[in-house]
């Protein structure tokens, strides 16, 4: 027992002086926002969770479904359709059942086991890939990658509700952008690693076949085993018991939920901003198109694209995450504004340049560049949405908005229909109008902070 005292204590000393190092500037701890009885524990709620988040990111790169995913169903023979439902997937089924979890979450005092759950199911679904991957080609490769992603998307929209109302229990506001912020930080210096050895291995002449069916096997695995680390060190979160009130029916309290877009003007105006910015999320895939039509597409640029979006995290998340804790409604305009003119910029060269678009280094700052948007766009949205809310509707606001947001990126598959119609610089025109309008929808939103 003395010595459980004295690991337990060395350990929150960690803990303190991590958090004093990475989160404070004033002399008093700021606990603004959460329960008088999590303000002591803060330094070990914003440690692990920034860990936590660190590693889930980590994953995210190395199974992204805008690349990775893609790279693989492509270079393993799975039929083209089954590439172009990866991110409506991905994406929309993490949020369209959110509407209905948050009931259920808001039934348990603690929300952190749902999290562990969501995120252990996550790494089974990767895990199951794996012999998908080894044995399966063609439709059978895709419609098991499919159906298994489709699972991940679920248990992720689970994840998401417990996390948000975690997060604005155990972290004071002022404190939240920065995690996020930092995370992404670290676990895009993780994704830079991965994918300077992704460029090397892609250099190399060798069989292709085999050794590329063997690192996605290693992606896919490691990707897995960042998620039970990570719902390892969620589970040792100081979670204090929060409101259970206003349970009940789930299909009943989703409806009435929904009426928060009625009832609650700045929320209305919040989602409205939010659905304008779906285009940064769209931004990258398409600009990747462009950039592989114009370049070699071979194995190589799937390090080259990963090291983009890696680097773009690593410099800009914390930026980012700083300024949100106070003005994350400016973060998300700018965000958007950024995009619009990266956008800009590429259709430019494509009617006036078009050779710089086959240049490395030209396509490589056009990613980074988006990929920066992206990572203002949601870092900031997700401050604003936890600091404009309160214990009592945080969980509600969370779904809702998740949900009306998912709607709308089902509808991003018709995207498809544009391009192979009129072209991919159409859709990169209609990305452009709705990011404009994003920057002007956010940048009137009121303060928060």
């Amino acid at each position: 027992m003395p010595e459980q005292n004295i690991t337990a204590g060395l350990e929150r000393d960690i803990f303190g002086r991590f958090y004093a190092l990475v989160a404070e500037e004033e002399d008093a701890r700021v606990c603004r926002d959460i329960p008088d009885a999590a303000c002591s524990e803060q330094p070990a709620a914003f440690t692990l969770q920034l860990l936590a988040q660190i590693l889930t990111k980590t994953g995210d790169a190395l199974t992204s479904s805008r690349i990775v995913l893609a790279w693989i169903l492509a270079s393993l023979a799975a039929p083209a359709i089954y590439l172009s439902l990866l991110v409506p997937i991905r994406e929309s089924l993490s949020l369209l059942p959110q509407l209905f979890v948050a009931e259920r979450v808001r039934q348990h005092a603690l929300r952190k086991g749902l999290w562990v759950a969501g995120s252990a199911t996550q790494a089974l679904c990767l895990l199951a890939m794996v012999p998908a991957v080894l044995w399966l080609r063609g439709h059978a490769l895709g419609l098991a990658v499919i159906g298994l992603l489709a699972m991940f998307s679920l248990a992720r929209g689970v994840c998401s509700v417990a996390a948000k109302d975690v997060l604005g229990k155990t972290v004071s506001k002022s404190r939240r952008g920065r995690l996020s912020g930092l995370a992404g930080s670290v676990a895009g210096l993780v994704t830079l690693a991965v994918a300077a050895g992704l460029m090397l291995y892609g250099s190399l002449d060798t069989q292709r076949e085999a050794g590329d069916t063997m690192l996605f096997v290693v992606l896919l695995t490691a990707s897995a085993l960042a998620w039970i680390l990570a719902a390892a060190l969620y589970a040792r979160i100081p979670e204090v018991p929060g409101a259970t009130s206003g349970g009940g029916n789930a299909i009943n309290e989703a409806l009435r939920s929904l009426a928060l877009l009625h009832s609650d003007t700045a929320f209305r105006h919040f989602v409205i901003a939010r659905i304008l910015l779906i285009s940064t999320a769209f931004a990258i895939p398409y600009l990747v198109l462009i950039l592989r039509a114009n370049g070699d597409g071979d194995s190589y640029e799937l390090g080259a694209l990963l090291l983009a979006e890696g680097l773009a995290a690593l410099l800009s998340a914390p930026f980012w995450g700083y300024w949100s804790d106070s003005a994350s409604h400016r973060v998300m305009a700018t965000g958007a504004a950024i995009s619009v003119l990266t956008l800009a910029g590429t259709l430019f060269l494509q009617d006036y340049a078009p050779a710089l678009l086959s240049s490395a280094l030209i396509g490589g700052l056009l990613i980074f560049l988006c990929a920066v948007a992206h990572q203002g766009a949601r870092i900031g949205r997700k401050t604003y949405l936890v600091d404009m809310a309160d214990s009592g509707n945080r969980a509600s606001y969370t779904a809702v908005s998740n949900t009306v947001v998912g709607v709308f990126l089902f509808s991003g598959a018709g995207l498809g229909v544009v391009d192979a119609t009129f072209g991919t610089s159409s859709v990169l025109w209609l990305l452009i109008a709705a990011g404009t309008l994003g920057i002007l929808r956010s940048a009137s939103l009121p303060r928060v902070d």
